[in-house]
């Protein structure tokens, strides 16, 4: 399987490989390795080609498997709902780090998806509560149903909603990560992302910034005083954000703190005390 993921270029053919076997044999990725003496049948064979000419075909093993680990928590996938990647646990780390002091913190996610985000700080704050908002009904409930597997669903909400248009409760933290590729650019992303993961989730618009205009105009009426946000960025976006931030009236404490690749990534914002949200 390896030298056939190999052969039609797949990053990481090894690895692939060994769970997708792993999934079709039903054993853990690990006793592939270890247990070279695992029978195998016609229907296991079967199982096996099944899934090597899924991905050949250009589907992600997450897709395939139906499920993604994020922050050592695993999440069920829907085909409304993005892969939530690692780049993404940069807002996590960034968001604990501003909670860091806060008693019974309420957080909002908007954008849930998978409801990764909400779920990763809800595991690290036992004390906190958290509602999550997408526009998709199907995303909606897969963040529901993952909250709820991780124990999560008496400490969560789960909306359905045009970002915080019905929200009127004020957060001490919010975070999001909007879709923020620019609609012209998502011919040329990776198949595993262009043909997979929802268009909504991706199309940020024209210039990739039209789900920041309108979370960002949102966020001084949301945010309880010095109040802090969270914004995933795309590559070069953070100049952008950050003016849009500012024009809303909102604080940036510091620069953007980058992923694994050195990308600029997550973005903290806080709302000034006593600021009324402007008018934009």
């Amino acid at each position: 399987m390896a030298t056939r993921l190999a052969e039609a270029g797949v990053d990481r053919p090894d690895l692939d490989a060994r769970v997708l076997m792993a999934e079709a044999l039903r054993l853990d990725p690990t006793e592939i390795v270890t247990d070279g003496q695992a029978s195998v049948d016609a229907a296991d064979v079967a199982r096996i080609e099944a899934l090597l000419a899924r991905r050949l075909a250009g589907e992600p093993v997450a897709r395939i498997l139906g499920r993604r680990e994020f922050w050592s928590l695993s999440f069920d996938l829907s085909p409304e709902t993005l892969v939530p990647r690692p780049d993404t646990e940069t807002v996590v780390a960034v968001a604990l780090d501003l909670m860091a002091g806060l008693s019974a913190p309420r957080i909002l996610d908007l954008g849930t998806g998978t409801g990764a985000i909400l779920a990763a700080l809800l595991s690290e704050r036992p004390d906190g509560y958290g509602i999550a908002v997408d526009f998709s009904p199907a995303a909606a409930r897969t963040a529901r149903d993952n909250l709820a597997r991780l124990g999560l669903a008496d400490r969560s909400a789960v909306m359905v909603g045009d970002w915080a248009e019905a929200l009127k409760a004020r957060f001490d933290l919010i975070v999001s990560n909007p879709p923020y590729i620019p609609g012209a650019d998502i011919g040329t992303l990776d198949l595993d992302v262009r043909a997979h993961d929802p268009r909504a989730a991706l199309d940020g618009g024209p210039d990739g910034l039209d789900a920041y205009r309108r979370i960002l105009v949102a966020l001084p009426g949301l945010l309880k005083p010095r109040g802090s946000a969270v914004l995933e960025l795309g590559i070069g976006q953070e100049a952008d954000v950050a003016a849009l931030a500012r024009a809303a009236g909102l604080d940036i404490p510091g620069p953007a703190r980058r992923d694994l690749g050195g990308i600029p990534r997550a973005l903290a914002l806080r709302a000034p005390a006593g600021v009324a949200a402007p008018q934009m």
